[in-house]
């Protein structure tokens, strides 16, 4: 699945998901809205089909509330961008928490998700739980998000090392994702985009898999080659071991032509 859109910077998107090698359910969901400037990525939890639920229910609704305002408000200000991206992020999750209330199946269903909008030469970011996004510029890799997580908390204290973080493998608890507290608040930031720039948001399958070095080097390698790229993540995270669901939206800035 690819896109463009034209504007003050072009911003071109491609997604890819895929189940893994362990799980025989996706619960993640992928999804982008190239008129509207947005790319949302939900990881879904709480189990066969009801991850599913909330993760689809989660980038559905942020798209069409920020394809709503983008459609009357083109040229909107990235502070109301942020604005509206946290109350959409917000109304999702009273959503999820309400439909998984009237549906005993759904019951403990919630998502971790990562949402990137974009106006003008500038991108907003959302993030709540693990779902990670990067910025890979000028080939160097940056993580822009902070896994809202127990392991993380733990590295904050100083109680263990990122380094030894990375080798600890297994899944840490989440601390903050939709369809769990009535009063989510998700992490909001803004970043300036320049020509030549790679976004990358990812579920944990991904980063969990492969390191950022690694994440680094399938960008550097594939430089100019989106989807290439997006592949390659996912089939060197297959290659790992591929014990979650693997699921990768990468948006490449250009300037507009």
């Amino acid at each position: 699945m690819t896109g463009t859109q034209q504007t003050g910077l072009q911003y071109e998107m491609t997604s890819l998901t895929h189940p893994g090698r362990v799980r025989e359910h996706n619960e993640d969901a992928v999804a982008f809205d190239v008129p509207a400037q947005l790319a949302v990525l939900a990881d879904g939890m709480g189990g066969y089909a009801a991850g599913e639920v909330a993760s689809g229910m989660a980038t559905a609704q942020v798209c069409a509330r920020i394809a709503r305002l983008k459609a009357d408000y083109p040229a909107v200000s990235a502070l109301d961008l942020s604005t509206e991206l946290r109350n959409a992020i917000r109304q999702a999750n009273v959503e999820i928490l309400r439909t998984a209330r009237a549906n005993p199946q759904f019951s403990g269903m919630g998502a971790t998700l990562v949402a990137a909008a974009f106006t003008g030469n500038v991108a907003v970011i959302a993030h709540a739980g693990d779902s990670r996004a990067y910025l890979f510029r000028q080939n160097q890799l940056r993580l822009l998000t902070r896994d809202h997580s127990a392991l993380q908390e733990q590295i904050d204290m100083g109680l263990i090392l990122p380094s030894e973080a990375a080798r600890m493998g297994g899944k840490n608890l989440v601390t903050r994702a939709l369809g769990v507290d009535s009063q989510l608040e998700p992490d909001i930031a803004m970043h300036p985009m320049l020509a030549g720039d790679r976004l990358l948001l990812c579920s944990d399958g991904l980063n969990d898999m492969l390191s950022d070095d690694a994440i680094a080097a399938v960008l550097r390698r594939h430089a100019g080659q989106v989807v290439a790229a997006a592949r390659q993540l996912v089939d060197d995270a297959n290659a790992a071991g591929g014990r979650d669901n693997i699921s990768v939206i990468m948006v490449t800035v250009r300037a507009a032509t």
